[in-house]
């Protein structure tokens, strides 16, 4: 039996699940073999509009506003996007098979037979945005290191291993890893997924009626199969618009962002009550230079152009006392504005994202860098600052 393949019956429904390593020779000419083997009324896709217009035109950025990101305050999750799409392109190029591939030959197949075809993923920004609301500060940091790690190792993958991915066992154990490391996000990225993926391929079926192949990735076969099979029997409801929705950010994450502003003008209130005028001037100054030099060596290590650099020194202690806004929004627009974004950045975004160099070397990314590396640097300030005001209390 292929193991990278279900075939269920349900309601007088036949449904090929086609289970695909998204980097794979093998899942390319399995996806067209059977698409053209079985000729079903409609044909599936793990793909939204979005994605699917960026693997047909070759990964097209140059509609990319980075200061519209900024404002909008997506720096986090534009650099989340594509630091997974750099490494799953770097993936591929060692094997010479670009990302997403076999999905892209299933709606060709499907069109040049004449089958409809339907794309069933969420809209990946939404997924996105979900997951990271989903998750708190720690969780956070601890999803851009592993994007990030994963960005720059430099381990090289086989043909086979990569094959290995589409086995049930190992996928079994990366999800167990997962779900152990960033449970939320697993949540998100995985579990409704599944749930999203089996309720649009239900619905599409609808109208086709008989035989439909769905091609997903081979990590959601079990629970895109599970869901279906709820939905057949009336177990699960077909609607999913719910997780179309992005929910508001967690009381207590948004408490959070008011800590550091309160706890320092605390102990400089304190600092003004214990020592006088003097003491709580000095504490406010200390902290300014604390908190806006990191920010501003942030952004002097992404090389970031001399007004950002300055802005991100000024604009830290801003930033903290209004958590609404980040210093990275004022350093990252003022980077992107004074270096504007060329087209040969726009084109090689997903390329220079792999690399030290090429995230130097493009202005797109360049900017990114500036907008994390100064909002860190401005975090870290704070930090230290806190303890340091303390003991000046004390003294």
């Amino acid at each position: 039996m292929n193991d990278t393949r279900r075939t269920i019956e349900l309601n007088g429904r036949e449904i090929i699940l086609i289970g695909t390593a998204h980097i794979s020779r093998d899942s390319i000419a399995e996806v067209e073999r059977t698409i053209r083997e079985e000729k079903p009324g409609m044909v599936c896709v793990e793909l939204d509009a979005g994605r699917y217009a960026s693997i047909s035109q070759q990964e097209n950025w140059e509609k990319l506003d980075v200061i519209k990101v900024f404002k909008e305050g997506k720096g986090f999750l534009l650099m989340a996007n594509l630091v997974l799409s750099g490494f799953q392109r770097r993936m591929g190029q060692e094997l010479g098979v670009k990302p997403g591939e076999e999905m892209k030959i299933a709606v060709e197949t499907a069109k040049d037979l004449g089958i409809p075809y339907s794309l069933c993923d969420r809209e990946v920004q939404t997924t996105l945005r979900r997951a990271w609301t989903h998750c708190g500060l720690w969780s956070k940091c601890k999803l851009l290191a592993s994007l990030l790690s994963s960005a720059f190792s430099t381990e090289k993958f086989s043909e086979g291993e990569i094959e290995q991915l589409k086995n049930r066992n190992e996928l079994d154990g990366m999800m167990s890893e997962l779900a152990g490391y960033l449970p939320r996000v697993k949540e998100t990225l995985i579990d409704e997924r599944d749930q999203y993926l089996a309720a649009k391929i239900w619905e599409s079926g609808t109208s086709a009626g008989g035989k439909q192949i769905a091609v997903v990735g081979a990590g959601h076969l079990a629970g895109i199969r599970d869901h279906l099979e709820k939905i057949a029997a009336g177990e699960e409801n077909a609607d999913v618009s719910g997780l179309d929705i992005i929910p508001p950010a967690p009381v207590l994450s948004r408490a959070v962002g008011w800590v550091f502003p309160i706890l320092i003008a605390a102990l400089i209130i304190l600092g003004f009550l214990r020592s006088g005028v003097g003491v709580s001037l000095e504490m406010l100054l200390r902290w300014v230079m604390l908190n806006g030099s990191l920010a501003a060596l942030g952004s002097l290590i992404a090389l970031g152009h001399p007004l950002a650099i300055l802005v991100s020194f000024v604009g830290a202690p801003i930033a903290t006392i209004n958590p609404f806004i980040g210093v990275g929004l004022f350093s990252g627009i003022v980077e992107a504005a004074l270096r504007k974004p060329r087209v040969i950045d726009t084109q090689t975004l997903s390329e220079d994202i792999g690399s030290l160099k090429g995230i130097y070397r493009n202005r797109i990314t360049r900017a990114l860098l500036v907008f994390f590396l100064s909002s860190l640097g401005g975090a870290i300030g704070n930090f230290i600052a806190i303890p340091l005001l303390a003991s000046l209390v004390g003294g």
